[in-house]
């Protein structure tokens, strides 16, 4: 008798955004869509929009601020300085499934106020940038600042086309956002790494230890609810699981934004929209740095997640699929764990960042630290 476990993706599927602009050919779109969103968690989104010259000045001003900006430069603006959890974070200053990710990185948000003195601890994460220095990067706030803005609305309208593949109304998710909702980028330097080539006659134990070692991030699951990474150089890197275990690559296509679904999303659709487990592998010593400017849909962090009121014949569909889903990742949002989104997200970045955790957070970073020795 066949196996009915529909078969794990092998690939990732391309979408071209103007495809949805145009009447004729926007319901091909949401059908594909619905299907990546159900078996992939993963998709290139093609024909988005962005101007080329800005993309070309987000990647030139990515390498400058990590090649260019001296130490102290880099310091003045360093994660711990503040309480956002924005700013730079040096090499090797993250962890990711308990290991050390392996990369340079600055946070960034749309524009955002200090919270005033009674919000919620977590309202902390609204706060202003800590931008590198004019004098040193005078183009580099103003092109990241388009970016981000553009990329917001792109976001909202994606959420919109999701929206409708899995038979919601389009405007489903707005009252998951905040009315100047904040959206967060990164731009990521991932540098060479000394390791063997693996492809033929290693060990499983070998071939663990050193992907261990290549830990550009490791093995994770977005959080909020779509992310879109703009990789801003050629080497391959980025991995997305399937059922089996087995990572697939996601090589870098110019003209594209590599889209993944995130946990919250997943949360919303009840399980329909799948949020897929993925990692980075730093370059090999002589292929040269990789860089990747990831950029992060909001959700309002005094949200409560609740599951959407998908269509039954979808959630038929939901139930085939996740036969196809390998889901061994912790998950964020688990219902009656936290009373909002904001809690959620600030212990995850506590245990991500501990550095700025022992500065801003010490009660919390010790809840973390205990709830991880009880575990292990």
């Amino acid at each position: 008798m066949p196996d009915p476990t529909p078969t794990p993706f092998t690939a990732i599927p391309i979408l071209p955004l103007s495809h949805a602009l145009n009447p004729a050919t926007k319901p091909a779109f949401l059908a594909d869509l619905r299907d990546a969103l159900l078996n992939v968690g993963f998709l290139y989104l093609s024909e988005t929009g962005l101007p080329k010259g800005l993309v070309d000045d987000v990647v030139r001003e990515c390498r400058r601020f990590f090649e260019e900006l001296e130490i102290g430069e880099k310091e003045a603006i360093e994660m711990k300085n503040e309480k956002s959890f924005l700013g730079w974070s040096r090499l090797d200053n993250e962890t990711t499934a308990l290991n050390t990710d392996h990369r340079e990185q600055l946070d960034l948000s749309t524009p955002q106020p200090l919270p005033g003195p009674d919000a919620p601890l977590y309202h902390n994460l609204l706060a202003p940038n800590q931008w590198p220095s004019s004098a040193h990067l005078p183009a580099f706030r103003s092109v990241y600042e388009e970016y981000m803005s553009r990329m917001g609305n792109i976001s909202m309208l994606f959420t919109s086309l999701i929206a409708e593949a899995i038979g919601l109304h389009p405007n489903a998710f707005d009252r998951f956002f905040d009315k100047d909702q904040q959206h967060k980028l990164k731009i990521v330097k991932y540098p060479e790494v000394d390791v063997p080539d693996l492809s033929d006659g290693a060990s499983e134990i070998d071939r663990k230890k050193w992907e261990i070692k290549r830990q550009g991030v490791g093995p994770h699951k977005d959080s909020m609810l779509t992310s879109y990474l703009l990789q801003a150089s050629d080497q391959a890197g980025l991995q997305a699981q399937n059922a089996r275990g087995e990572w697939v690559d996601c090589k870098p296509i110019a003209g594209t934004l590599v889209v993944a679904i995130g946990q919250g999303m997943e949360a919303l659709t009840d399980g329909v929209c799948a949020s897929t487990t993925h990692r980075v592998l730093s370059p090999r010593k002589g292929q040269g740095a990789r860089y990747s400017v990831p950029f992060f849909q909001g959700v309002s962090y005094d949200a409560q997640f609740e599951a959407m009121d998908v269509p039954e014949e979808v959630l038929k569909l939901r139930d085939e699929a996740r036969k196809a889903r390998k889901d061994d990742v912790e998950f964020t949002f688990v219902k009656g764990r936290w009373g909002h989104l904001g809690e959620a997200t600030l212990m995850n970045r506590i245990k991500s960042h501990p550095d700025v955790g022992e500065r801003w957070y010490p009660k919390l970073l010790a809840q973390i630290r205990a709830q991880q020795a009880a575990a292990s």
